[in-house]
């Protein structure tokens, strides 16, 4: 029988397949055997474990059912993001994972609109801006476009999440692209705020000291009700799961939340200003 050797320091599509023959031949599986429980042919498990085929996410999810991953940290979903998104922030596909499946989403943000409520032109001027800076590729560029609407489906899954979203006023004041691609975007978030699940708010600029947060922050609650919190700096991106570091941060976002303008001055004040773009 013929036995490729992987090398699994060559690439992380290789460690993945490497990962999986490892965890498969530790329970004396053949690749049939593990096939048949993911739903896939043996030459499909083949494929992924000597790097000739790419992963996918159900893949990823089928993998974790199979070889009782499910609630671990190390998963191979969590292997299948750093495949995926290679270009982004250290931590941010793992966040991306658990935004995917949490129950509460409350987001701040500085400067520019998140990811999970802009347009694809917005996103498409962020990302070409990039680009032009030097900063990444342009299929690195692509990617970051591609996961803004992966992000957003989240949001009309069955049982979708709540998500508190608070901008800074310099969010929606900041101008990015076209004056059409800001009009779009201004309109989107008219939209957003109209969801059944959806909370918008504004915190203007005269809010000075009172504002709880310089700096844009998330905050997860989790089906099991557990918290999480996920911030950027220049280089990465941090998960906290501690209780003691979360809460403060949720008790700050609520009193951001009662600083802020009610969700109709809100959506006022957004509406005037898309009247206002030329």
């Amino acid at each position: 029988m013929n036995r490729k050797e992987l090398e699994p320091d060559s690439s992380p599509q290789a460690a993945f397949g490497a990962r999986l023959r490892s965890l498969r031949e530790a329970r004396g599986w053949k690749q049939e055997e593990l096939g048949a429980q993911m739903g896939y042919s043996s030459t499909h498990v083949s494929a992924v474990e000597t790097g000739r085929k790419m992963p996918t996410l159900r893949f990823a999810r089928s993998a974790d059912i199979a070889l009782g991953l499910v609630g671990v940290l190390d998963t191979f979903e969590r292997d299948w993001r750093e495949i995926r998104h290679g270009a982004l922030l250290e931590g941010f596909p793992e966040y991306v994972g658990h935004e995917g499946r949490a129950a509460e989403i409350r987001l701040y943000e500085v400067g520019v609109i998140p990811g999970l409520l802009q347009t694809p032109e917005y996103a498409t001027v962020l990302a070409e801006s990039a680009v032009k800076r030097g900063a990444i590729t342009q299929d690195q560029a692509n990617e970051r476009v591609s996961l803004v609407a992966e992000r957003q489906a989240a949001l009309v899954r069955t049982s979708p999440p709540l998500v508190f979203v608070v901008l800074d006023e310099s969010c929606i004041r900041r101008p990015i692209g076209e004056p059409a691609v800001m009009q779009a975007q201004l309109d989107r978030l008219v939209a957003f705020a109209e969801l059944p699940n959806t909370v918008l708010q504004i915190a203007p600029f005269d809010l000075g000291e009172r504002r709880p947060f310089n700096l844009p922050v998330t905050v997860l609650t989790l089906a099991d009700r557990s918290l999480m919190s996920y911030a950027e700096s220049s280089q990465r991106g941090h998960l906290e799961r501690e209780s003691t570091a979360v809460l403060p941060l949720l008790t700050a976002y609520h009193q951001l939340q009662a600083e802020a303008c009610s969700q109709a001055a809100s959506v006022a004040t957004i509406r005037e200003l898309r009247r206002d773009t030329p």
